[in-house]
């Protein structure tokens, strides 16, 4: 795999830019070279090697976007290791989660990490979560920022190690089903999964979408500024372009750091063609108004891209419009961590085939999108909605998940016999497009990341005063989804404040702090059926203000729990509003 992404272009140029990193510090761009990116790969792979890191063993990853990053990654691929990036916005105890599933023996971090002009402490967060996980027997810490650290018995200085190791290492060996990488996803229960992705599928399919979706011409600069903690910055920022031999562009800051025109004056600076970002951004940015795009020269754009969860009309007439000038072709694409790179989007097409506002459209080669009805039937014909499934296999899809086939088999597999089924819902236009409409379970996505209520639910739960807890997601105008909780507290609980704003805490140290509920509703209970199972579902529609049309209610328990929720929730809301 490692030879496709590097070896390959070394041979046969080696000085062209595989990577520049545009650093959190505005402007102070970094470029590296295929052959700078095989002596570092070599070098940190050879380093792993030298610790007792073997073909088969986890490694994880938790560091912020940048060359060393990426290195590490196919340091892991070239010794046949398996890695398991952690975004680094993630909690130590998410960390150790991920580490003890995975039977991780090293991580690779960095000292410190930047963002947005802030410093983001690492090595502290790996420190408290490898204090937990018995596997680890190693962490190499690179270093990002001049400050120090506290480094102990089992931490390596990554950096000092690669100096003195050798700069060739021969490549392992693959067979096309091993184990490429493992990758934390949620699920609709409190547990994230594993999901496994291989070798050559996998590359093959990161790379045939990479340079079809977006029309990837040799040459081009390649902007995806999605984070390599997530699936999006593995098939599209490191292993499909460094296959196809493309200048990927790596992304540390944030979009409005140090102002809303970051993104615009970065594609001016370094030219890029293609840019591949998420609504959520898209979003936020309008929010600022058009100066700060028309400020800088976009005309090297050609392709925008839209990522993570599905765009509103608004933020797609303004990334068309204003970003674009109308003259770029934008993608709004589908896929998933679970299939492994882009299946429904409105390229590739017919040349000048129309484009659809909002819309993924059309599905890539190979992909059988199906939509099936509440009775496990395909819906045949146009402008129906249903379930979306995918009929038949495609080389990116997911192997299974780590340690748990059955939770695998029963996630995807097991809804409708014989197609995999997505988890969202699509609407197949009269003309035969689809549109994705959102999830059918209890995921939500917020600011493209994907959370299972249950998960933000369990974190909550840990509190003492605190018996019930019900999570559901709600349309918020920036992050696409917000998540509100409903509580209930235990009745000798006085300070309720207190308790929300422990609540606040206790899940951002859990999960991350984008996880943490914008609204918490104290309740004296909440609805349940009969069998004591919560309905959701009528929460949502609390919160959505649809309570003259509650559906089904007859399976409740007691009724005038509906009425009760209502008036704390108006209550609740003037409360908000006066304030």
């Amino acid at each position: 795999l490692t030879v496709n992404c590097l070896d390959q272009h070394v041979q046969k140029s080696p000085d062209r830019v595989a990577l520049i990193w545009e650093r959190d510090e505005p402007g102070s761009a970094v470029h590296v070279t295929y052959r700078e990116l095989l002596d570092m790969t070599c070098r940190l792979a050879n380093t792993l090697k030298k610790y007792g890191i073997q073909r088969g063993d986890k490694v994880a990853i938790y560091m912020s976007v940048s060359p060393l990053s990426v290195a590490a990654m196919l340091a892991c691929a070239r010794i046949g290791a398996v890695h398991t990036v952690v975004f680094a916005g993630f909690s130590a105890e998410s960390l150790a989660g991920r580490i003890m599933d995975s039977g991780c023996k090293a991580v690779i971090t960095y000292n410190q990490g930047v963002r947005g002009g802030r410093i983001i402490e690492m090595k502290t967060t790996v420190d408290k979560a490898v204090k937990n996980c018995p596997s680890i027997k190693h962490v190499f810490v690179a270093q990002r920022t001049e400050n120090k650290v506290q480094m102990g018995d089992c931490d390596v200085p990554l950096e000092e190690e690669m100096a003195k190791a050798a700069p060739v290492c021969t490549p392992e060996s693959m067979d096309s089903e091993d184990m490429l990488f493992m990758l934390y996803t949620s699920g609709s229960t409190g547990k994230p999964k594993g999901i496994v992705h291989t070798q050559a599928g996998y590359l093959l399919y990161a790379a045939l979408t990479h340079k079809y979706v977006f029309d990837y011409q040799q040459g081009d600069i390649f902007g995806c500024v999605a984070d390599i903690g997530w699936i999006t910055g593995h098939s599209y920022v490191v292993y499909g372009p460094l296959c196809n031999g493309a200048t990927s562009v790596l992304f540390e800051s944030t979009p409005v750091y140090p102002d809303p025109g970051r993104y615009w004056e970065m594609v001016q600076r370094l030219k890029i063609n293609q840019f591949y970002g998420a609504p959520t951004a898209v979003r936020l940015l309008l929010k600022y108004g058009n100066e700060w795009v028309k400020k800088y020269d976009r005309s090297s754009l050609k392709t925008l891209g839209s990522v993570g969860e599905p765009i509103n009309k608004e933020a797609w007439q303004w990334f068309y419009h204003v970003v674009g000038d109308g003259r770029c072709t934008l993608v709004d694409t589908w896929w998933q961590t679970e299939t492994g790179g882009i299946c429904i989007a409105p390229r590739p097409s017919e040349e000048k085939a129309e484009i659809v506002p909002a819309m993924a459209m059309r599905p890539f080669f190979g992909i059988v999108p199906v939509l099936m009805d509440e009775n496990g039937k395909v819906i045949e014909g146009n402008d129906v909605s249903g379930a979306l499934c995918i009929a038949q296999p495609w080389p990116g899809m997911a192997r299974t998940i780590y340690g748990d086939h059955q939770r695998f088999v029963d996630a995807y597999f097991k809804a409708y016999p014989g197609y995999y089924f997505t988890g969202d819902g699509a609407y197949r236009t009269a003309k035969g497009y689809y549109q994705i409409t959102g999830r059918m379970d209890d995921v939500i996505n917020i600011s493209g990341h994907r959370l299972g209520t249950a998960e933000i639910e369990d974190a909550m739960a840990d509190h003492p005063e605190v018996p019930e807890t019900a999570v559901i997601g709600y349309p918020h105008e920036i992050k696409g989804e917000g998540a509100f909780a409903f509580i209930v507290v235990k009745e000798e609980t006085t300070h309720k404040d207190r308790v929300k704003e422990e609540l606040k805490t206790i899940v951002a140290s859990k999960i991350a702090k984008y996880a943490v509920p914008d609204h918490i509703l104290v309740v004296k209970r909440l609805p349940k059926t009969r069998s004591g199972k919560i309905m959701r579902r009528l929460l949502r529609k609390v919160v959505a203000e649809q309570s003259n049309d509650m559906g089904d209610t007859t399976t409740l328990d007691d009724p005038s729990v509906i009425t009760e929720i209502l008036e704390a929730y108006q209550k609740y809301k003037k409360e908000k509003s006066s304030s």
